[in-house]
């Protein structure tokens, strides 16, 4: 059952109150996060200092950006800090329009959405970010001095953050167009052999032009996609139903309800 119905004039003054919240808490977090933008900054770059040449560093071009580089990264953190922020308030903006039964799937895809999107930075950061800077500073010719423009760093990294940020969304994709009967898992999984070369061509667009980071997005993708597909078999889905699945702990799933259409 839907909530009472409101004006124009009432959505649009709700949405402007939630925009100015959203961008409210950004900017208290990056006015808090200013003070320490560049150990934030020297923490970022760990990954490449940790495996440049002795007495290499990293440089500044532009006379501006040793101020510009870090500004843009606490912006850039205060975003992803306060996305769950965001996320709430888009969801209190739509859950009136939605029935219950659609409140109670919608809810929880934000939620893992939002931890998924997370936990791709964190594996970018953790995992791929060493071998890529160890392949680049392992094959610059003899004589070449690396010395990395610290505005071309923070732009190449946050491409990589976004990239591996979005293909860990790959389960949720995959799952959502199960449920909503868009195809079937015996489908996606006949198709397989045109997901992983989607997943490589994805690779090639999303990530810079070098083979390493390509490929270690491409394999993930392809790997989420069978975890999505997995999630999609336990979670069938038969005519005129839909599964809607009940995050009721933190990290556990404990019931799936089959909610008649």
């Amino acid at each position: 059952m839907k909530s009472k119905n409101y004006s124009l004039t009432d959505h649009l003054l709700e949405l402007r109150n939630r925009l100015l919240i959203i961008i409210s808490s950004i900017g208290i977090c990056a006015i808090l996060l200013s003070p320490f933008a560049n150990t934030i900054y020297n923490f970022l770059s760990i990954p490449l200092l940790s495996v440049l040449p002795e007495g290499s560093s990293m440089i500044a071009v532009d006379v501006a950006s040793p101020f510009l580089a870090p500004f843009k990264l606490i912006l850039l953190l205060a975003v992803a800090i306060t996305f769950p922020v965001s996320m709430y308030n888009f969801w209190a903006f739509i859950s009136p329009g939605l029935y219950t039964s659609e409140k109670k799937f919608v809810a929880p895809i934000l939620i893992s959405s939002t931890l998924l999107f997370y936990l791709g930075i964190l594996f970018a950061y953790y995992a791929v970010f060493p071998l890529i800077f160890s392949f680049f500073t392992s094959i610059a010719p003899e004589g070449v001095e690396i010395a990395t423009d610290i505005s071309s760093f923070l732009s190449f990294v946050i491409k990589i953050f976004f990239a591996f940020g979005l293909a860990f969304e790959v389960p949720i994709i995959t799952l959502m167009i199960v449920l909503f009967e868009i195809t079937t898992v015996k489908s996606l999984s006949r198709k397989r052999p045109y997901i992983i070369v989607i997943a490589f061509i994805m690779g090639m667009i999303l990530t810079p032009p070098d083979v390493i980071s390509q490929i270690l997005l491409a394999i993930p993708i392809w790997l989420l996609f069978e975890l999505g597909l997995f999630l999609a078999y336990i979670i069938p889905t038969n005519t005129g139903q839909y599964n809607v699945v009940h995050f009721v702990k933190t990290y556990e799933i404990i019931e799936i309800a089959n909610i008649n259409e």
